[in-house]
């Protein structure tokens, strides 16, 4: 049995074993206080009956700043995942899904257009993940990632970034079914 709950500090001294996975990014302390700080609805944790932190989503509420309003790639308000990780001996429980849920529901709650993440490219078991929970790739962002997780030869590698409408995009305005075909660099992503 699992229990899920807001994260709390000293919970970051048990990530280890959802951080080892090559393909989850793992950040200073001060990165995830910061989440913890200002974004506590977004920042949950999936604890097992030993007190073992077996999974955890932390996001945020963003959008673009002002002064790119009327650029085509302004973000209005939206959630975004920053991390979403489940411990591999806790894989294919349904406790991804649990805590995106729960991410997707405060971003709801705070009348988001849409929830966003990025996923490495080479990365298909969680962007199958995401596409059975609702999201569509909406645009390749090249060489987002400094490394690249399957070919030491390469210095970087690509992203999607995938997108999942909430309640208040009634029209799906911020989604598209071709985003693969839709690139962008870095520098475009706020």
């Amino acid at each position: 049995m699992a229990t899920f709950r807001r994260f709390r500090p000293e919970d970051v001294n048990k990530f280890s074993k959802c951080n080892l996975d090559p393909l989850t990014e793992t950040y200073e302390l001060a990165f995830y206080l910061q989440y913890h700080a200002k974004w506590p609805s977004m920042f949950q944790v999936c604890e097992d009956m030993s007190g073992n932190i077996i999974g955890y989503i932390m996001g945020k509420l963003e959008s673009s700043p002002d002064v790119y309003k009327f650029s085509e790639h302004y973000l209005p308000w939206h959630a975004h995942i920053t991390a979403l990780t489940v411990a591999p001996e806790a894989r294919r429980l349904g406790i991804g899904k649990i805590l995106s849920e729960q991410l997707e529901a405060a971003a709801d709650a705070n009348d988001a257009w849409f929830v966003d993440l990025f996923v490495r490219t080479s990365n298909h078991k969680a962007i199958t993940f995401y596409k059975s929970m609702g999201y569509s790739v909406f645009r390749v962002v090249k060489d987002y990632y400094g490394d690249h997780a399957t070919d030491p030869t390469r210095d970087s590698e690509d992203a999607y970034d995938m997108r999942k409408p909430m309640k208040r995009d009634t029209k799906l305005q911020h989604i598209r079914d071709d985003g693969e075909k839709h690139e962008v660099d870095p520098s475009d992503v706020w």
